[in-house]
């Protein structure tokens, strides 16, 4: 049975990929900020307890990956790097993103994952798999046709970060083989937070002419992971309804 702990477990992609996990026998370990938010996402999705454990830790605390650890009760097998933070996201009148959002977006995205990763590499042999959580705007550019307002709502940092993601999974598969494979999963839109006139604008923009649901989100997570003697790291797998090939 494979262990995975998940960053941002309870967020729109996070809450279905634990879903998930646990319908396939997976035991789930997911990082929350908060007890409350904890609960909520057990609660409403019925997460079974005994095969779930949340990790309750804010990123930027000083003592970050000391409360991950003090909260194992055995080390993950597989990492799935999904947090982020909305907060972060905020920008001016102008659409500009203040430096301290810029930093702390790319802490939480790229810093804090880069240390877990290598704490854990370092502290247990039997760890397998690495994966970011990545997008299709770490691969091409916003489409402002997409938005009502682009600047204000498609921040610059959200792809910089991305970027940074698919060039770090590079650099982690190459330092941390051959015992541990690291890639990226890049999805393209997700239903949950979008009204309709925006999925229709989207559905235009995609050759499969739709966002993706909840359905599309585990299928690539799980032949990762189910697939153990699958010999694919470094890779970034693109799972966009054919967004980037045009």
């Amino acid at each position: 049975m494979r262990r995975i702990l998940i960053t941002g477990g309870t967020g729109n992609i996070g809450s279905r990929l634990v879903t998930d996990m646990l319908k396939n026998g997976y035991e789930v370990l997911f990082t929350s900020r908060t007890v409350d938010s904890a609960q909520r996402a057990i609660e409403k999705n019925n997460w079974n307890t005994e095969m779930c454990k949340p990790i309750i830790v804010e990123f930027s605390a000083h003592n970050a990956l000391a409360s991950i650890f003090n909260q194992f009760d055995e080390l993950p097998d597989g990492v799935i790097h999904n947090a982020r933070s909305l907060d972060t996201f905020k920008m001016d009148e102008k659409g500009v993103i203040s430096s301290d959002n810029f930093q702390l977006e790319f802490f939480n995205g790229v810093t804090f994952p880069y240390q877990l990763t290598m704490e854990l590499a370092l502290k247990h042999p039997g760890l397998k798999d690495i994966i970011f959580i990545s997008s299709i705007y770490g691969s091409v550019a916003p489409t402002p046709a997409l938005y009502n307002d682009f600047k204000k709502q498609s921040p610059v940092n959200y792809g910089v970060v991305k970027a940074a993601q698919i060039h770090l999974v590079k650099e982690l598969a190459v330092r941390l083989a051959p015992d541990v494979r690291v890639n990226a999963i890049s999805y393209g839109g997700v239903e949950g937070r979008a009204d309709n006139d925006f999925k229709k604008r989207y559905a235009k923009l995609a050759p499969s002419q739709r966002m993706l649901n909840h359905g599309d989100l585990f299928p690539p997570v799980k032949y990762l992971l189910d697939n153990q003697k699958l010999n694919v790291t470094g890779e970034n797998l693109k799972i966009d309804g054919g967004w980037t090939i045009w």
